[in-house]
């Protein structure tokens, strides 16, 4: 059986969403979050559930880690661009663009976040928004916010 699928099944069951997983050499790594925020309570609550669950499917592994997507959470789907508009982050792209101020390409991006129901993920910098399609993005997390 497929482990993301059966992640999703069993944290959406639950009330989480699944932020991301990794799987290697044995060690599988899952990343949770809910609108009131997670907490470690949530984490043991969600290993425990899925320690079972992997048993029932079958799904070897010899460590599993459940953890909040923390202060630099990354964004996958459209539905992540959507719930964090207006936030700062930072985007790399699969192939470099030609920057528009400076000689020479890009492939990293740090602005503002704000994005469309069609999939196109806008970045605002310097007052001037430029726009990525999902599939062209390769990597994109939260610029981490902290206390004054």
């Amino acid at each position: 059986m497929d482990i993301a699928s059966v992640l999703e099944r069993t944290l959406s069951g639950m009330g989480y969403e699944l932020v991301d997983h990794e799987r290697q050499r044995g060690l599988v790594r899952v990343f949770i979050d809910k609108a009131a925020g997670v907490n470690v309570d949530d984490c043991a609550e969600v290993s425990n559930q899925l320690t079972r669950v992997f048993e029932v499917e079958g799904i070897d592994y010899d460590r599993l880690e459940v953890s909040s997507p923390g202060m630099d959470r990354p964004l996958r789907k459209l539905s992540d661009f959507l719930r964090f508009q207006g936030e700062e982050a930072h985007i790399k792209v699969r192939v470099p663009r030609i920057n528009k101020g400076a000689n020479g390409i890009q492939r990293n991006f740090t602005g503002r976040l704000s994005a469309s129901e069609d999939g196109r993920i806008g970045l605002t910098r310097e007052g001037d928004t430029e726009y990525f399609e999902l599939q062209e993005i390769d990597k994109a997390r939260l610029v981490p916010k902290f206390g004054k």
